[in-house]
């Protein structure tokens, strides 16, 4: 996907997240560990859940926002997307699938940091300041969560 503007910068944010708890729905099928599919499955939730978030953010966001242009987008190094899913989860333990995914959520905070350091209008930067913020508290709840169950 091309992204131009912030509106479509949120919309493949959305997508990500969707395409990623969709990949983990599917490894959890595959994988030969329960606490793994127990693991996937609640990330996959999780990654759902962020993806009606984000996609929230874009339906209250200030039109002038998200028609601002993206310019230093490409400069950016590109997030490792699930697009495809090649069911590399289904082949990992608990501990790797969660650094990849905890990888995923920093990997889109740099991104947000890094436009909302470069926004060039004042919605646009607490746009993706409220965006980042949100990546923050999320990730943040889900180490806590997924903490609690390596606790049982």
């Amino acid at each position: 996907m091309q992204i131009k503007t912030f509106g479509e910068l949120i919309d493949w944010t959305r997508d990500l997240h969707q395409n990623l708890a969709r990949c983990l729905a599917h490894c959890s099928t595959l994988h030969d560990e329960e606490r793994a599919r127990a693991l996937l499955d609640y990330l996959s939730s999780h990654e759902a859940e962020l993806a009606r978030i984000i996609d929230g953010f874009e339906h209250q966001s200030v039109p002038r926002a998200l028609e601002t242009r993206v310019y230093d987008y490409l400069k950016h190094s590109p997030i490792k997307t699930h697009e495809t899913c090649d069911g590399a989860f289904s082949r990992k333990d608990s501990q790797e699938i969660f650094r990849e995914v905890i990888d995923f959520h920093e990997q889109v905070m740099d991104l947000y940091k890094i436009l909302s350091e470069k926004a060039e209008i004042p919605e646009a930067r607490e746009l993706l300041e409220q965006l980042l913020e949100m990546e923050k508290n999320e990730t943040m709840r889900l180490a806590r969560q997924v903490g609690r169950m390596d606790d049982l």
